[in-house]
């Protein structure tokens, strides 16, 4: 099990659980084409993210294998809302995770990704004891990849057109860090 001390600072941000009062926040983002054009779901309205909201406030802990923990990411100085991240207890038996983030892309190319991937990894490893984390992503996608490959993170695979995505096959890259690799 783990549940963080929440807030979770790092050198520029603060990591916190989502609130109902992030909707407008996670709209100017969730909302627009260039961020959901690599992930599984459309550009989403307000009334969807509101739904998607409802649920992810939930998610401040993991307690059983399947549950995620998901943060909003602020910056520490503002407390401006800039993304979101994720870290899912993907297998009990086998000490897996994964972890997933997204930003506003005004606030792309700073660094942000990787402060945040790494604080994801740490509750990971050190918080949950976990064996082995991953970051799945759509193979077009190689801003994300440079991200994970920042983190220490080892590209384990690619596999071709394994999935059906908003009406096109696309490819999916896997990569992945050990605990034994993990220098925070």
């Amino acid at each position: 099990m783990l549940k963080p001390d929440y807030p979770i600072l790092t050198e520029r941000l603060l990591l916190r659980p989502l609130t109902h009062d992030d909707l407008e926040a996670l709209h100017s983002y969730e909302s627009r084409p260039d961020v959901a054009r690599y992930l599984y779901w459309e550009p989403r309205d307000l009334d969807a993210v509101r739904v998607q909201l409802e649920k992810r406030t939930t998610r401040v802990a993991l307690h059983e294998e399947g549950d995620a923990l998901e943060v909003a990411i602020t910056l520490r100085d503002s407390g401006r809302l800039i993304g979101n991240g994720v870290l899912i207890w993907t297998s009990r038996e086998h000490r897996q995770g994964e972890i997933g983030y997204v930003l506003h892309p005004d606030h792309h190319g700073r660094g942000y990704a990787t402060e945040v991937g790494r604080e994801l990894l740490r509750l990971g490893f050190e918080g949950l004891g976990l064996h082995r984390v991953v970051g799945r992503l759509d193979g077009r996608n190689t801003a994300s990849a440079r991200v994970l490959e920042k983190l220490g993170m080892r590209r384990e695979a690619h596999l071709v057109q394994n999935e059906h995505v908003k009406g096109e096959w696309t490819d999916e890259v896997i990569y992945a860090m050990l605990e034994t690799e993990w220098r925070p």
